[in-house]
């Protein structure tokens, strides 16, 4: 039993933090990010005796990792709480930032312009969203996302390019709206 403690210990000691990432990509919110990693290392040990070694344990992790985050994305959604980037309160790369009525306009502009890029990482798709975070924000290879997502790495490919081809659209489409009504 003392055994298993130990590594149960081990185990979270290397990958805490990897999950905590994974959650805040999601949610952009500290306290929910907490929160998913605890109940991902709860299923970790739970599910302990259960994995069949056919992945590495940090890819089995990662799947636990997204599909919670997913699944809380989904139940917050069912209960019609958004999460809403204020400017009073703004988290930006794990920091948060207060901003007050002095501050200068263009910091105000950078902080608008990171969220309206998360709020559309979010309108993704999916796999489409999970593919593009575990590229371009977790800076995975293609490979691994295709080990993490049980995917075909042309399947990855068509994802990332989809993903970053939709928010560029979109993107335009929102700066040119916000541009006008200067």
């Amino acid at each position: 039993m003392q055994h298993k403690m130990e590594a149960f210990r081990l185990l979270y000691e290397q990958h805490h933090r990897m999950v905590y990432h994974i959650a805040y990509q999601y949610l952009q919110n500290h306290e929910d990010a907490e929160e998913i990693t605890q109940d991902v290392f709860v299923q970790v040990h739970q599910s302990m005796g259960k994995f069949e070694g056919k992945s590495s344990i940090k890819t089995w992790i990662y799947r636990i990792s997204i599909n919670k985050s997913l699944d809380f994305i989904k139940y917050k959604n069912s209960k019609k709480r958004w999460f809403i980037f204020g400017l009073n309160r703004v988290i930006v790369n794990d920091k948060q930032l207060l901003i007050d009525q002095d501050n200068d306009d263009d910091a105000i502009e950078q902080l608008d312009k990171s969220a309206l890029l998360y709020t559309q990482i979010n309108a993704l798709p999916e796999n489409q969203k999970t593919a593009f975070i575990l590229s371009k924000q977790d800076n995975l290879s293609h490979n691994e996302i295709s080990e993490i997502m049980n995917l075909s790495v042309s399947a990855i490919e068509s994802l990332v390019f989809r993903a970053k081809k939709t928010l560029q659209q979109k993107l335009a489409e929102k700066f040119d709206e916000y541009y006008k009504t200067d």
